[in-house]
């Protein structure tokens, strides 16, 4: 309990709350006012998380810190919320990166600064709250509310084509979620009218047909957020449209929604269905891991080169769900955490290179080591952990993967592997044109070197991608007993079986 509330609702309304705070600070006149108060709230958002992890029982896959209130009766629809060893961790990474996006756009953002930090805020809050429903409805509401945040973030303070990656990315988003609902309200029915996301996991389901149906609509709104190919195009002009913190929380949080929803609906309740077209699952995630890489390889904009690595590195994490073994899902789990910790650090490293040169062309760069080298050494870290570096974060999740899949079939982890080559290709070479060589032109000539906030900033990343890399069992070990009661309940048929 904190301030005499349950933690979690105290994670989801906190930010919410000191959003709106800050949206009351009014307009630009009072912008330093509003990046305070953004701030004060961004830190207490996240010390407030700290406690679900310290006072975590990793012995139990049970959920914990469990919120439960009656809310639209008529309908046996509550406010229920609690966290196990899988989504308890995502909570902490939203809160983690909250502060670092309100630092990074302190200075950055000049015009309509209470509404942009405000957007972050209240976004945080709906994330959390994503991560922390066990009601079907409650989730979608919060599912379907993060998506207005983000939005106005890239339709507002976006580049030049704002507008149409905003629509698309709203679009996208939208039209698979309303699949995800028609199958919400089929296992209400079928639950004997209950929307816990719990009862749903034991709930019988008559056959094979309606359990791929099923998947199929939850497949709608959780392979768009991940995203998956084919239906990844929106997430590279979602990323170059937005401005650097967009960036950072699209890569580093919104991805792993979709992924959570994998995990929390479509495996434990339709295990039947994930068995049956999990050929399809791996095909399309070895897809997004060979073909999109070598997609990225042949980028010429940073954050266009970026998002597809995104893309590269998420079909890890869908391939390791689908592998069914301990080993597979551990490690996308990991590699979901160290995804964003890197791509957030790169977008942020990209963010401080457009600020100061007003491109992200890799051809207008070059030489940049010579003036900045302080923020070249942050960003070759955070490179080489973007190609799996061991002793980085990047190596832990796509090893663990690796090993599953040899596990479940050696040429999975053939294929899978190739991305440690095409993620060192497409990372290094970006490095090396922008970073070394000679200074190339009078804007590279003119640079300086990071501030003390901007530093701030990358230590806090390089702290976390080197002490996930080398000791993960802090990550590790508090998911051990959530992974092995999903794998038991992958293993349990929904299907009847005929006398």
């Amino acid at each position: 309990m904190i301030f005499g509330y349950p933690l979690l609702s105290v994670a989801i309304w906190l930010p919410i709350i000191f959003g709106l705070l800050v949206l009351a600070t009014g307009n630009d006149r009072n912008a330093r006012l509003a990046r305070v108060i953004a701030l004060v709230g961004a830190v207490l958002s996240f010390l407030v998380t700290i406690p679900l992890y310290t006072g975590f029982d990793r012995l139990t896959s049970a959920m914990q810190f469990v919120v439960q209130n009656e809310w639209i009766t008529r309908y046996n629809i509550n406010y229920h919320l609690g966290v196990d060893g899988i989504s308890v961790l995502f909570i902490l990474l939203n809160s983690f990166f909250t502060p670092l996006v309100v630092i990074a756009g302190w200075k950055v953002i000049e015009k309509r600064v209470a509404q942009y930090m405000a957007a972050f805020l209240i976004m945080s809050g709906l994330v959390n709250g994503v991560f922390a429903a066990l009601d079907a409805v409650l989730f979608y509401v919060f599912w379907e509310a993060m998506l207005i945040p983000m939005f106005i973030i890239i339709g507002v303070w976006g580049g030049p084509n704002r507008v149409y990656a905003a629509v698309k990315f709203f679009l996208y988003t939208l039209m698979g979620s309303l699949l995800m609902l028609v199958a919400l309200l089929y296992l209400y029915h079928q639950s004997g009218g209950s929307f816990s996301i719990l009862k749903f996991h034991s709930t019988p389901l008559p056959s094979m047909a309606v359990q791929v149906m099923l998947f199929f609509a939850f497949f709608m709104a959780f392979s768009v957020k991940v995203p998956m190919f084919p239906v990844h195009t929106w997430l590279p002009d979602a990323h170059v449209e937005a401005p650097t913190g967009g960036s950072v929380v699209l890569a580093a949080i919104m991805l792993k929604v979709g992924a959570y929803g994998f995990i929390r609906f479509s495996m434990p309740i339709l295990p039947d269905a994930s068995h049956y077209l999990a050929p399809v699952m791996i095909a399309l995630s070895l897809i997004a891991v060979v073909y999109i890489g070598l997609v990225a390889l042949a980028q010429s904009d940073m954050k266009k080169l970026v998002a597809y690595s995104s893309i590269s590195h998420m079909g890890f994490v869908t391939l390791g769900f689908f592998l069914f073994n301990a080993y597979g899902i551990e490690g996308a789990l990991l590699q979901m955490i160290s995804h964003g910790f890197v791509s957030g650090a790169l977008f942020l490293a990209i963010g401080v290179l457009y600020d100061r040169v007003h491109s992200r062309q890799i051809v207008d760069y070059g030489g940049v080591a010579n003036k900045m080298p302080v923020f070249a050494a942050f960003f070759m870290l955070f490179a080489m952990a973007n190609s799996g570096l061991p002793g980085t974060s990047g190596f832990v999740g796509e090893f663990m993967v690796i090993m599953g899949a040899v596990k479940a079939n050696f040429w999975y982890a053939f294929a899978a592997a190739s991305t440690l080559i095409f993620g060192a290709a497409y990372t290094l070479w970006m490095y090396k044109r922008v970073i070394f060589g000679a200074v190339a032109n009078d804007h590279v000539k003119h640079l300086h070197d990071i501030t003390a906030r901007e530093t701030l900033v990358f230590v806090i990343l390089a702290v976390a991608v080197l002490g996930m890399g080398l000791y993960p069992l802090p990550f590790a070990e508090i998911m051990h007993a959530s992974v092995n009661d999903l794998v038991v309940q992958l293993n349990t048929f929904k299907i009847p079986t005929p006398n």
